[in-house]
């Protein structure tokens, strides 16, 4: 599950004491977990701001309460503290944060997933841009929504049939076409204003 060094569990022990409350512990999550923006978020919690879900790993002193959303993503994670000559570095490692590709024998949906939050989206953070998956039909039509830069942008069109529907079908086995389930004309900060498109 997650390894937390002894060094790690003292440095958090001694913070905790400092605090000076009751049942004080520390709270790991994962955001954007499974995407290229993936990072951990650490902070001290309280027991009554616990959902309840979260899984539990007794250290000693204290307890490290792990979102339980993000499990998975934190499977195998390492938390170590490392002291130097300037004070201390706290250092986590979650090496299945970004997500792992799914196998072959996943589903349609959580492969097209994958590639667009892994490959599509990126690409299209350049120009302040997302894509969101609205639904894969059992024809594997992918229907994607735009978002940020790209909903009500002039080169939508051109972004979905050569960039992102290329992409899909391409490494995607299973995906028969993609469409765009976005009313453009409701798009407030497109990066390319439709009228700008001859």
């Amino acid at each position: 599950m997650i390894q937390i060094t002894e060094s790690a569990q003292t440095h958090f022990r001694k913070l905790i004491e400092r605090e000076s409350l009751p049942g004080l512990g520390v709270k790991l999550s994962a955001v954007h977990a499974g995407t290229p923006r993936a990072d951990v978020r650490l902070e001290f919690t309280e027991p009554a701001d616990l959902q309840g879900d979260e899984w539990a790993v007794d250290c000693t002193g204290f307890t490290l309460w792990l979102e339980a959303a993000s499990v998975s993503y934190l499977d195998g994670a390492e938390i170590d503290y490392e002291t130097r000559d300037t004070g201390g570095q706290l250092q986590i490692r979650a090496p299945k944060i970004k997500g792992v590709a799914p196998g072959e024998s996943a589903s349609l949906v959580e492969r097209v997933h994958y590639i667009v939050e892994n490959e599509i989206n990126p690409q299209l953070a350049a120009h302040r841009g997302s894509v969101a998956v609205e639904e894969v039909t059992a024809e594997g039509v992918v229907m994607l929504r735009f978002g940020g830069g790209c909903h009500g942008c002039g080169m939508a069109d051109v972004t979905l049939k050569q960039g992102i529907e290329k992409t899909l079908l391409e490494k995607v086995p299973g995906v028969t076409a993609v469409r765009d389930a976005t009313d453009h004309d409701t798009g407030a900060a497109p990066y390319i204003s439709r009228g700008n498109v001859a």
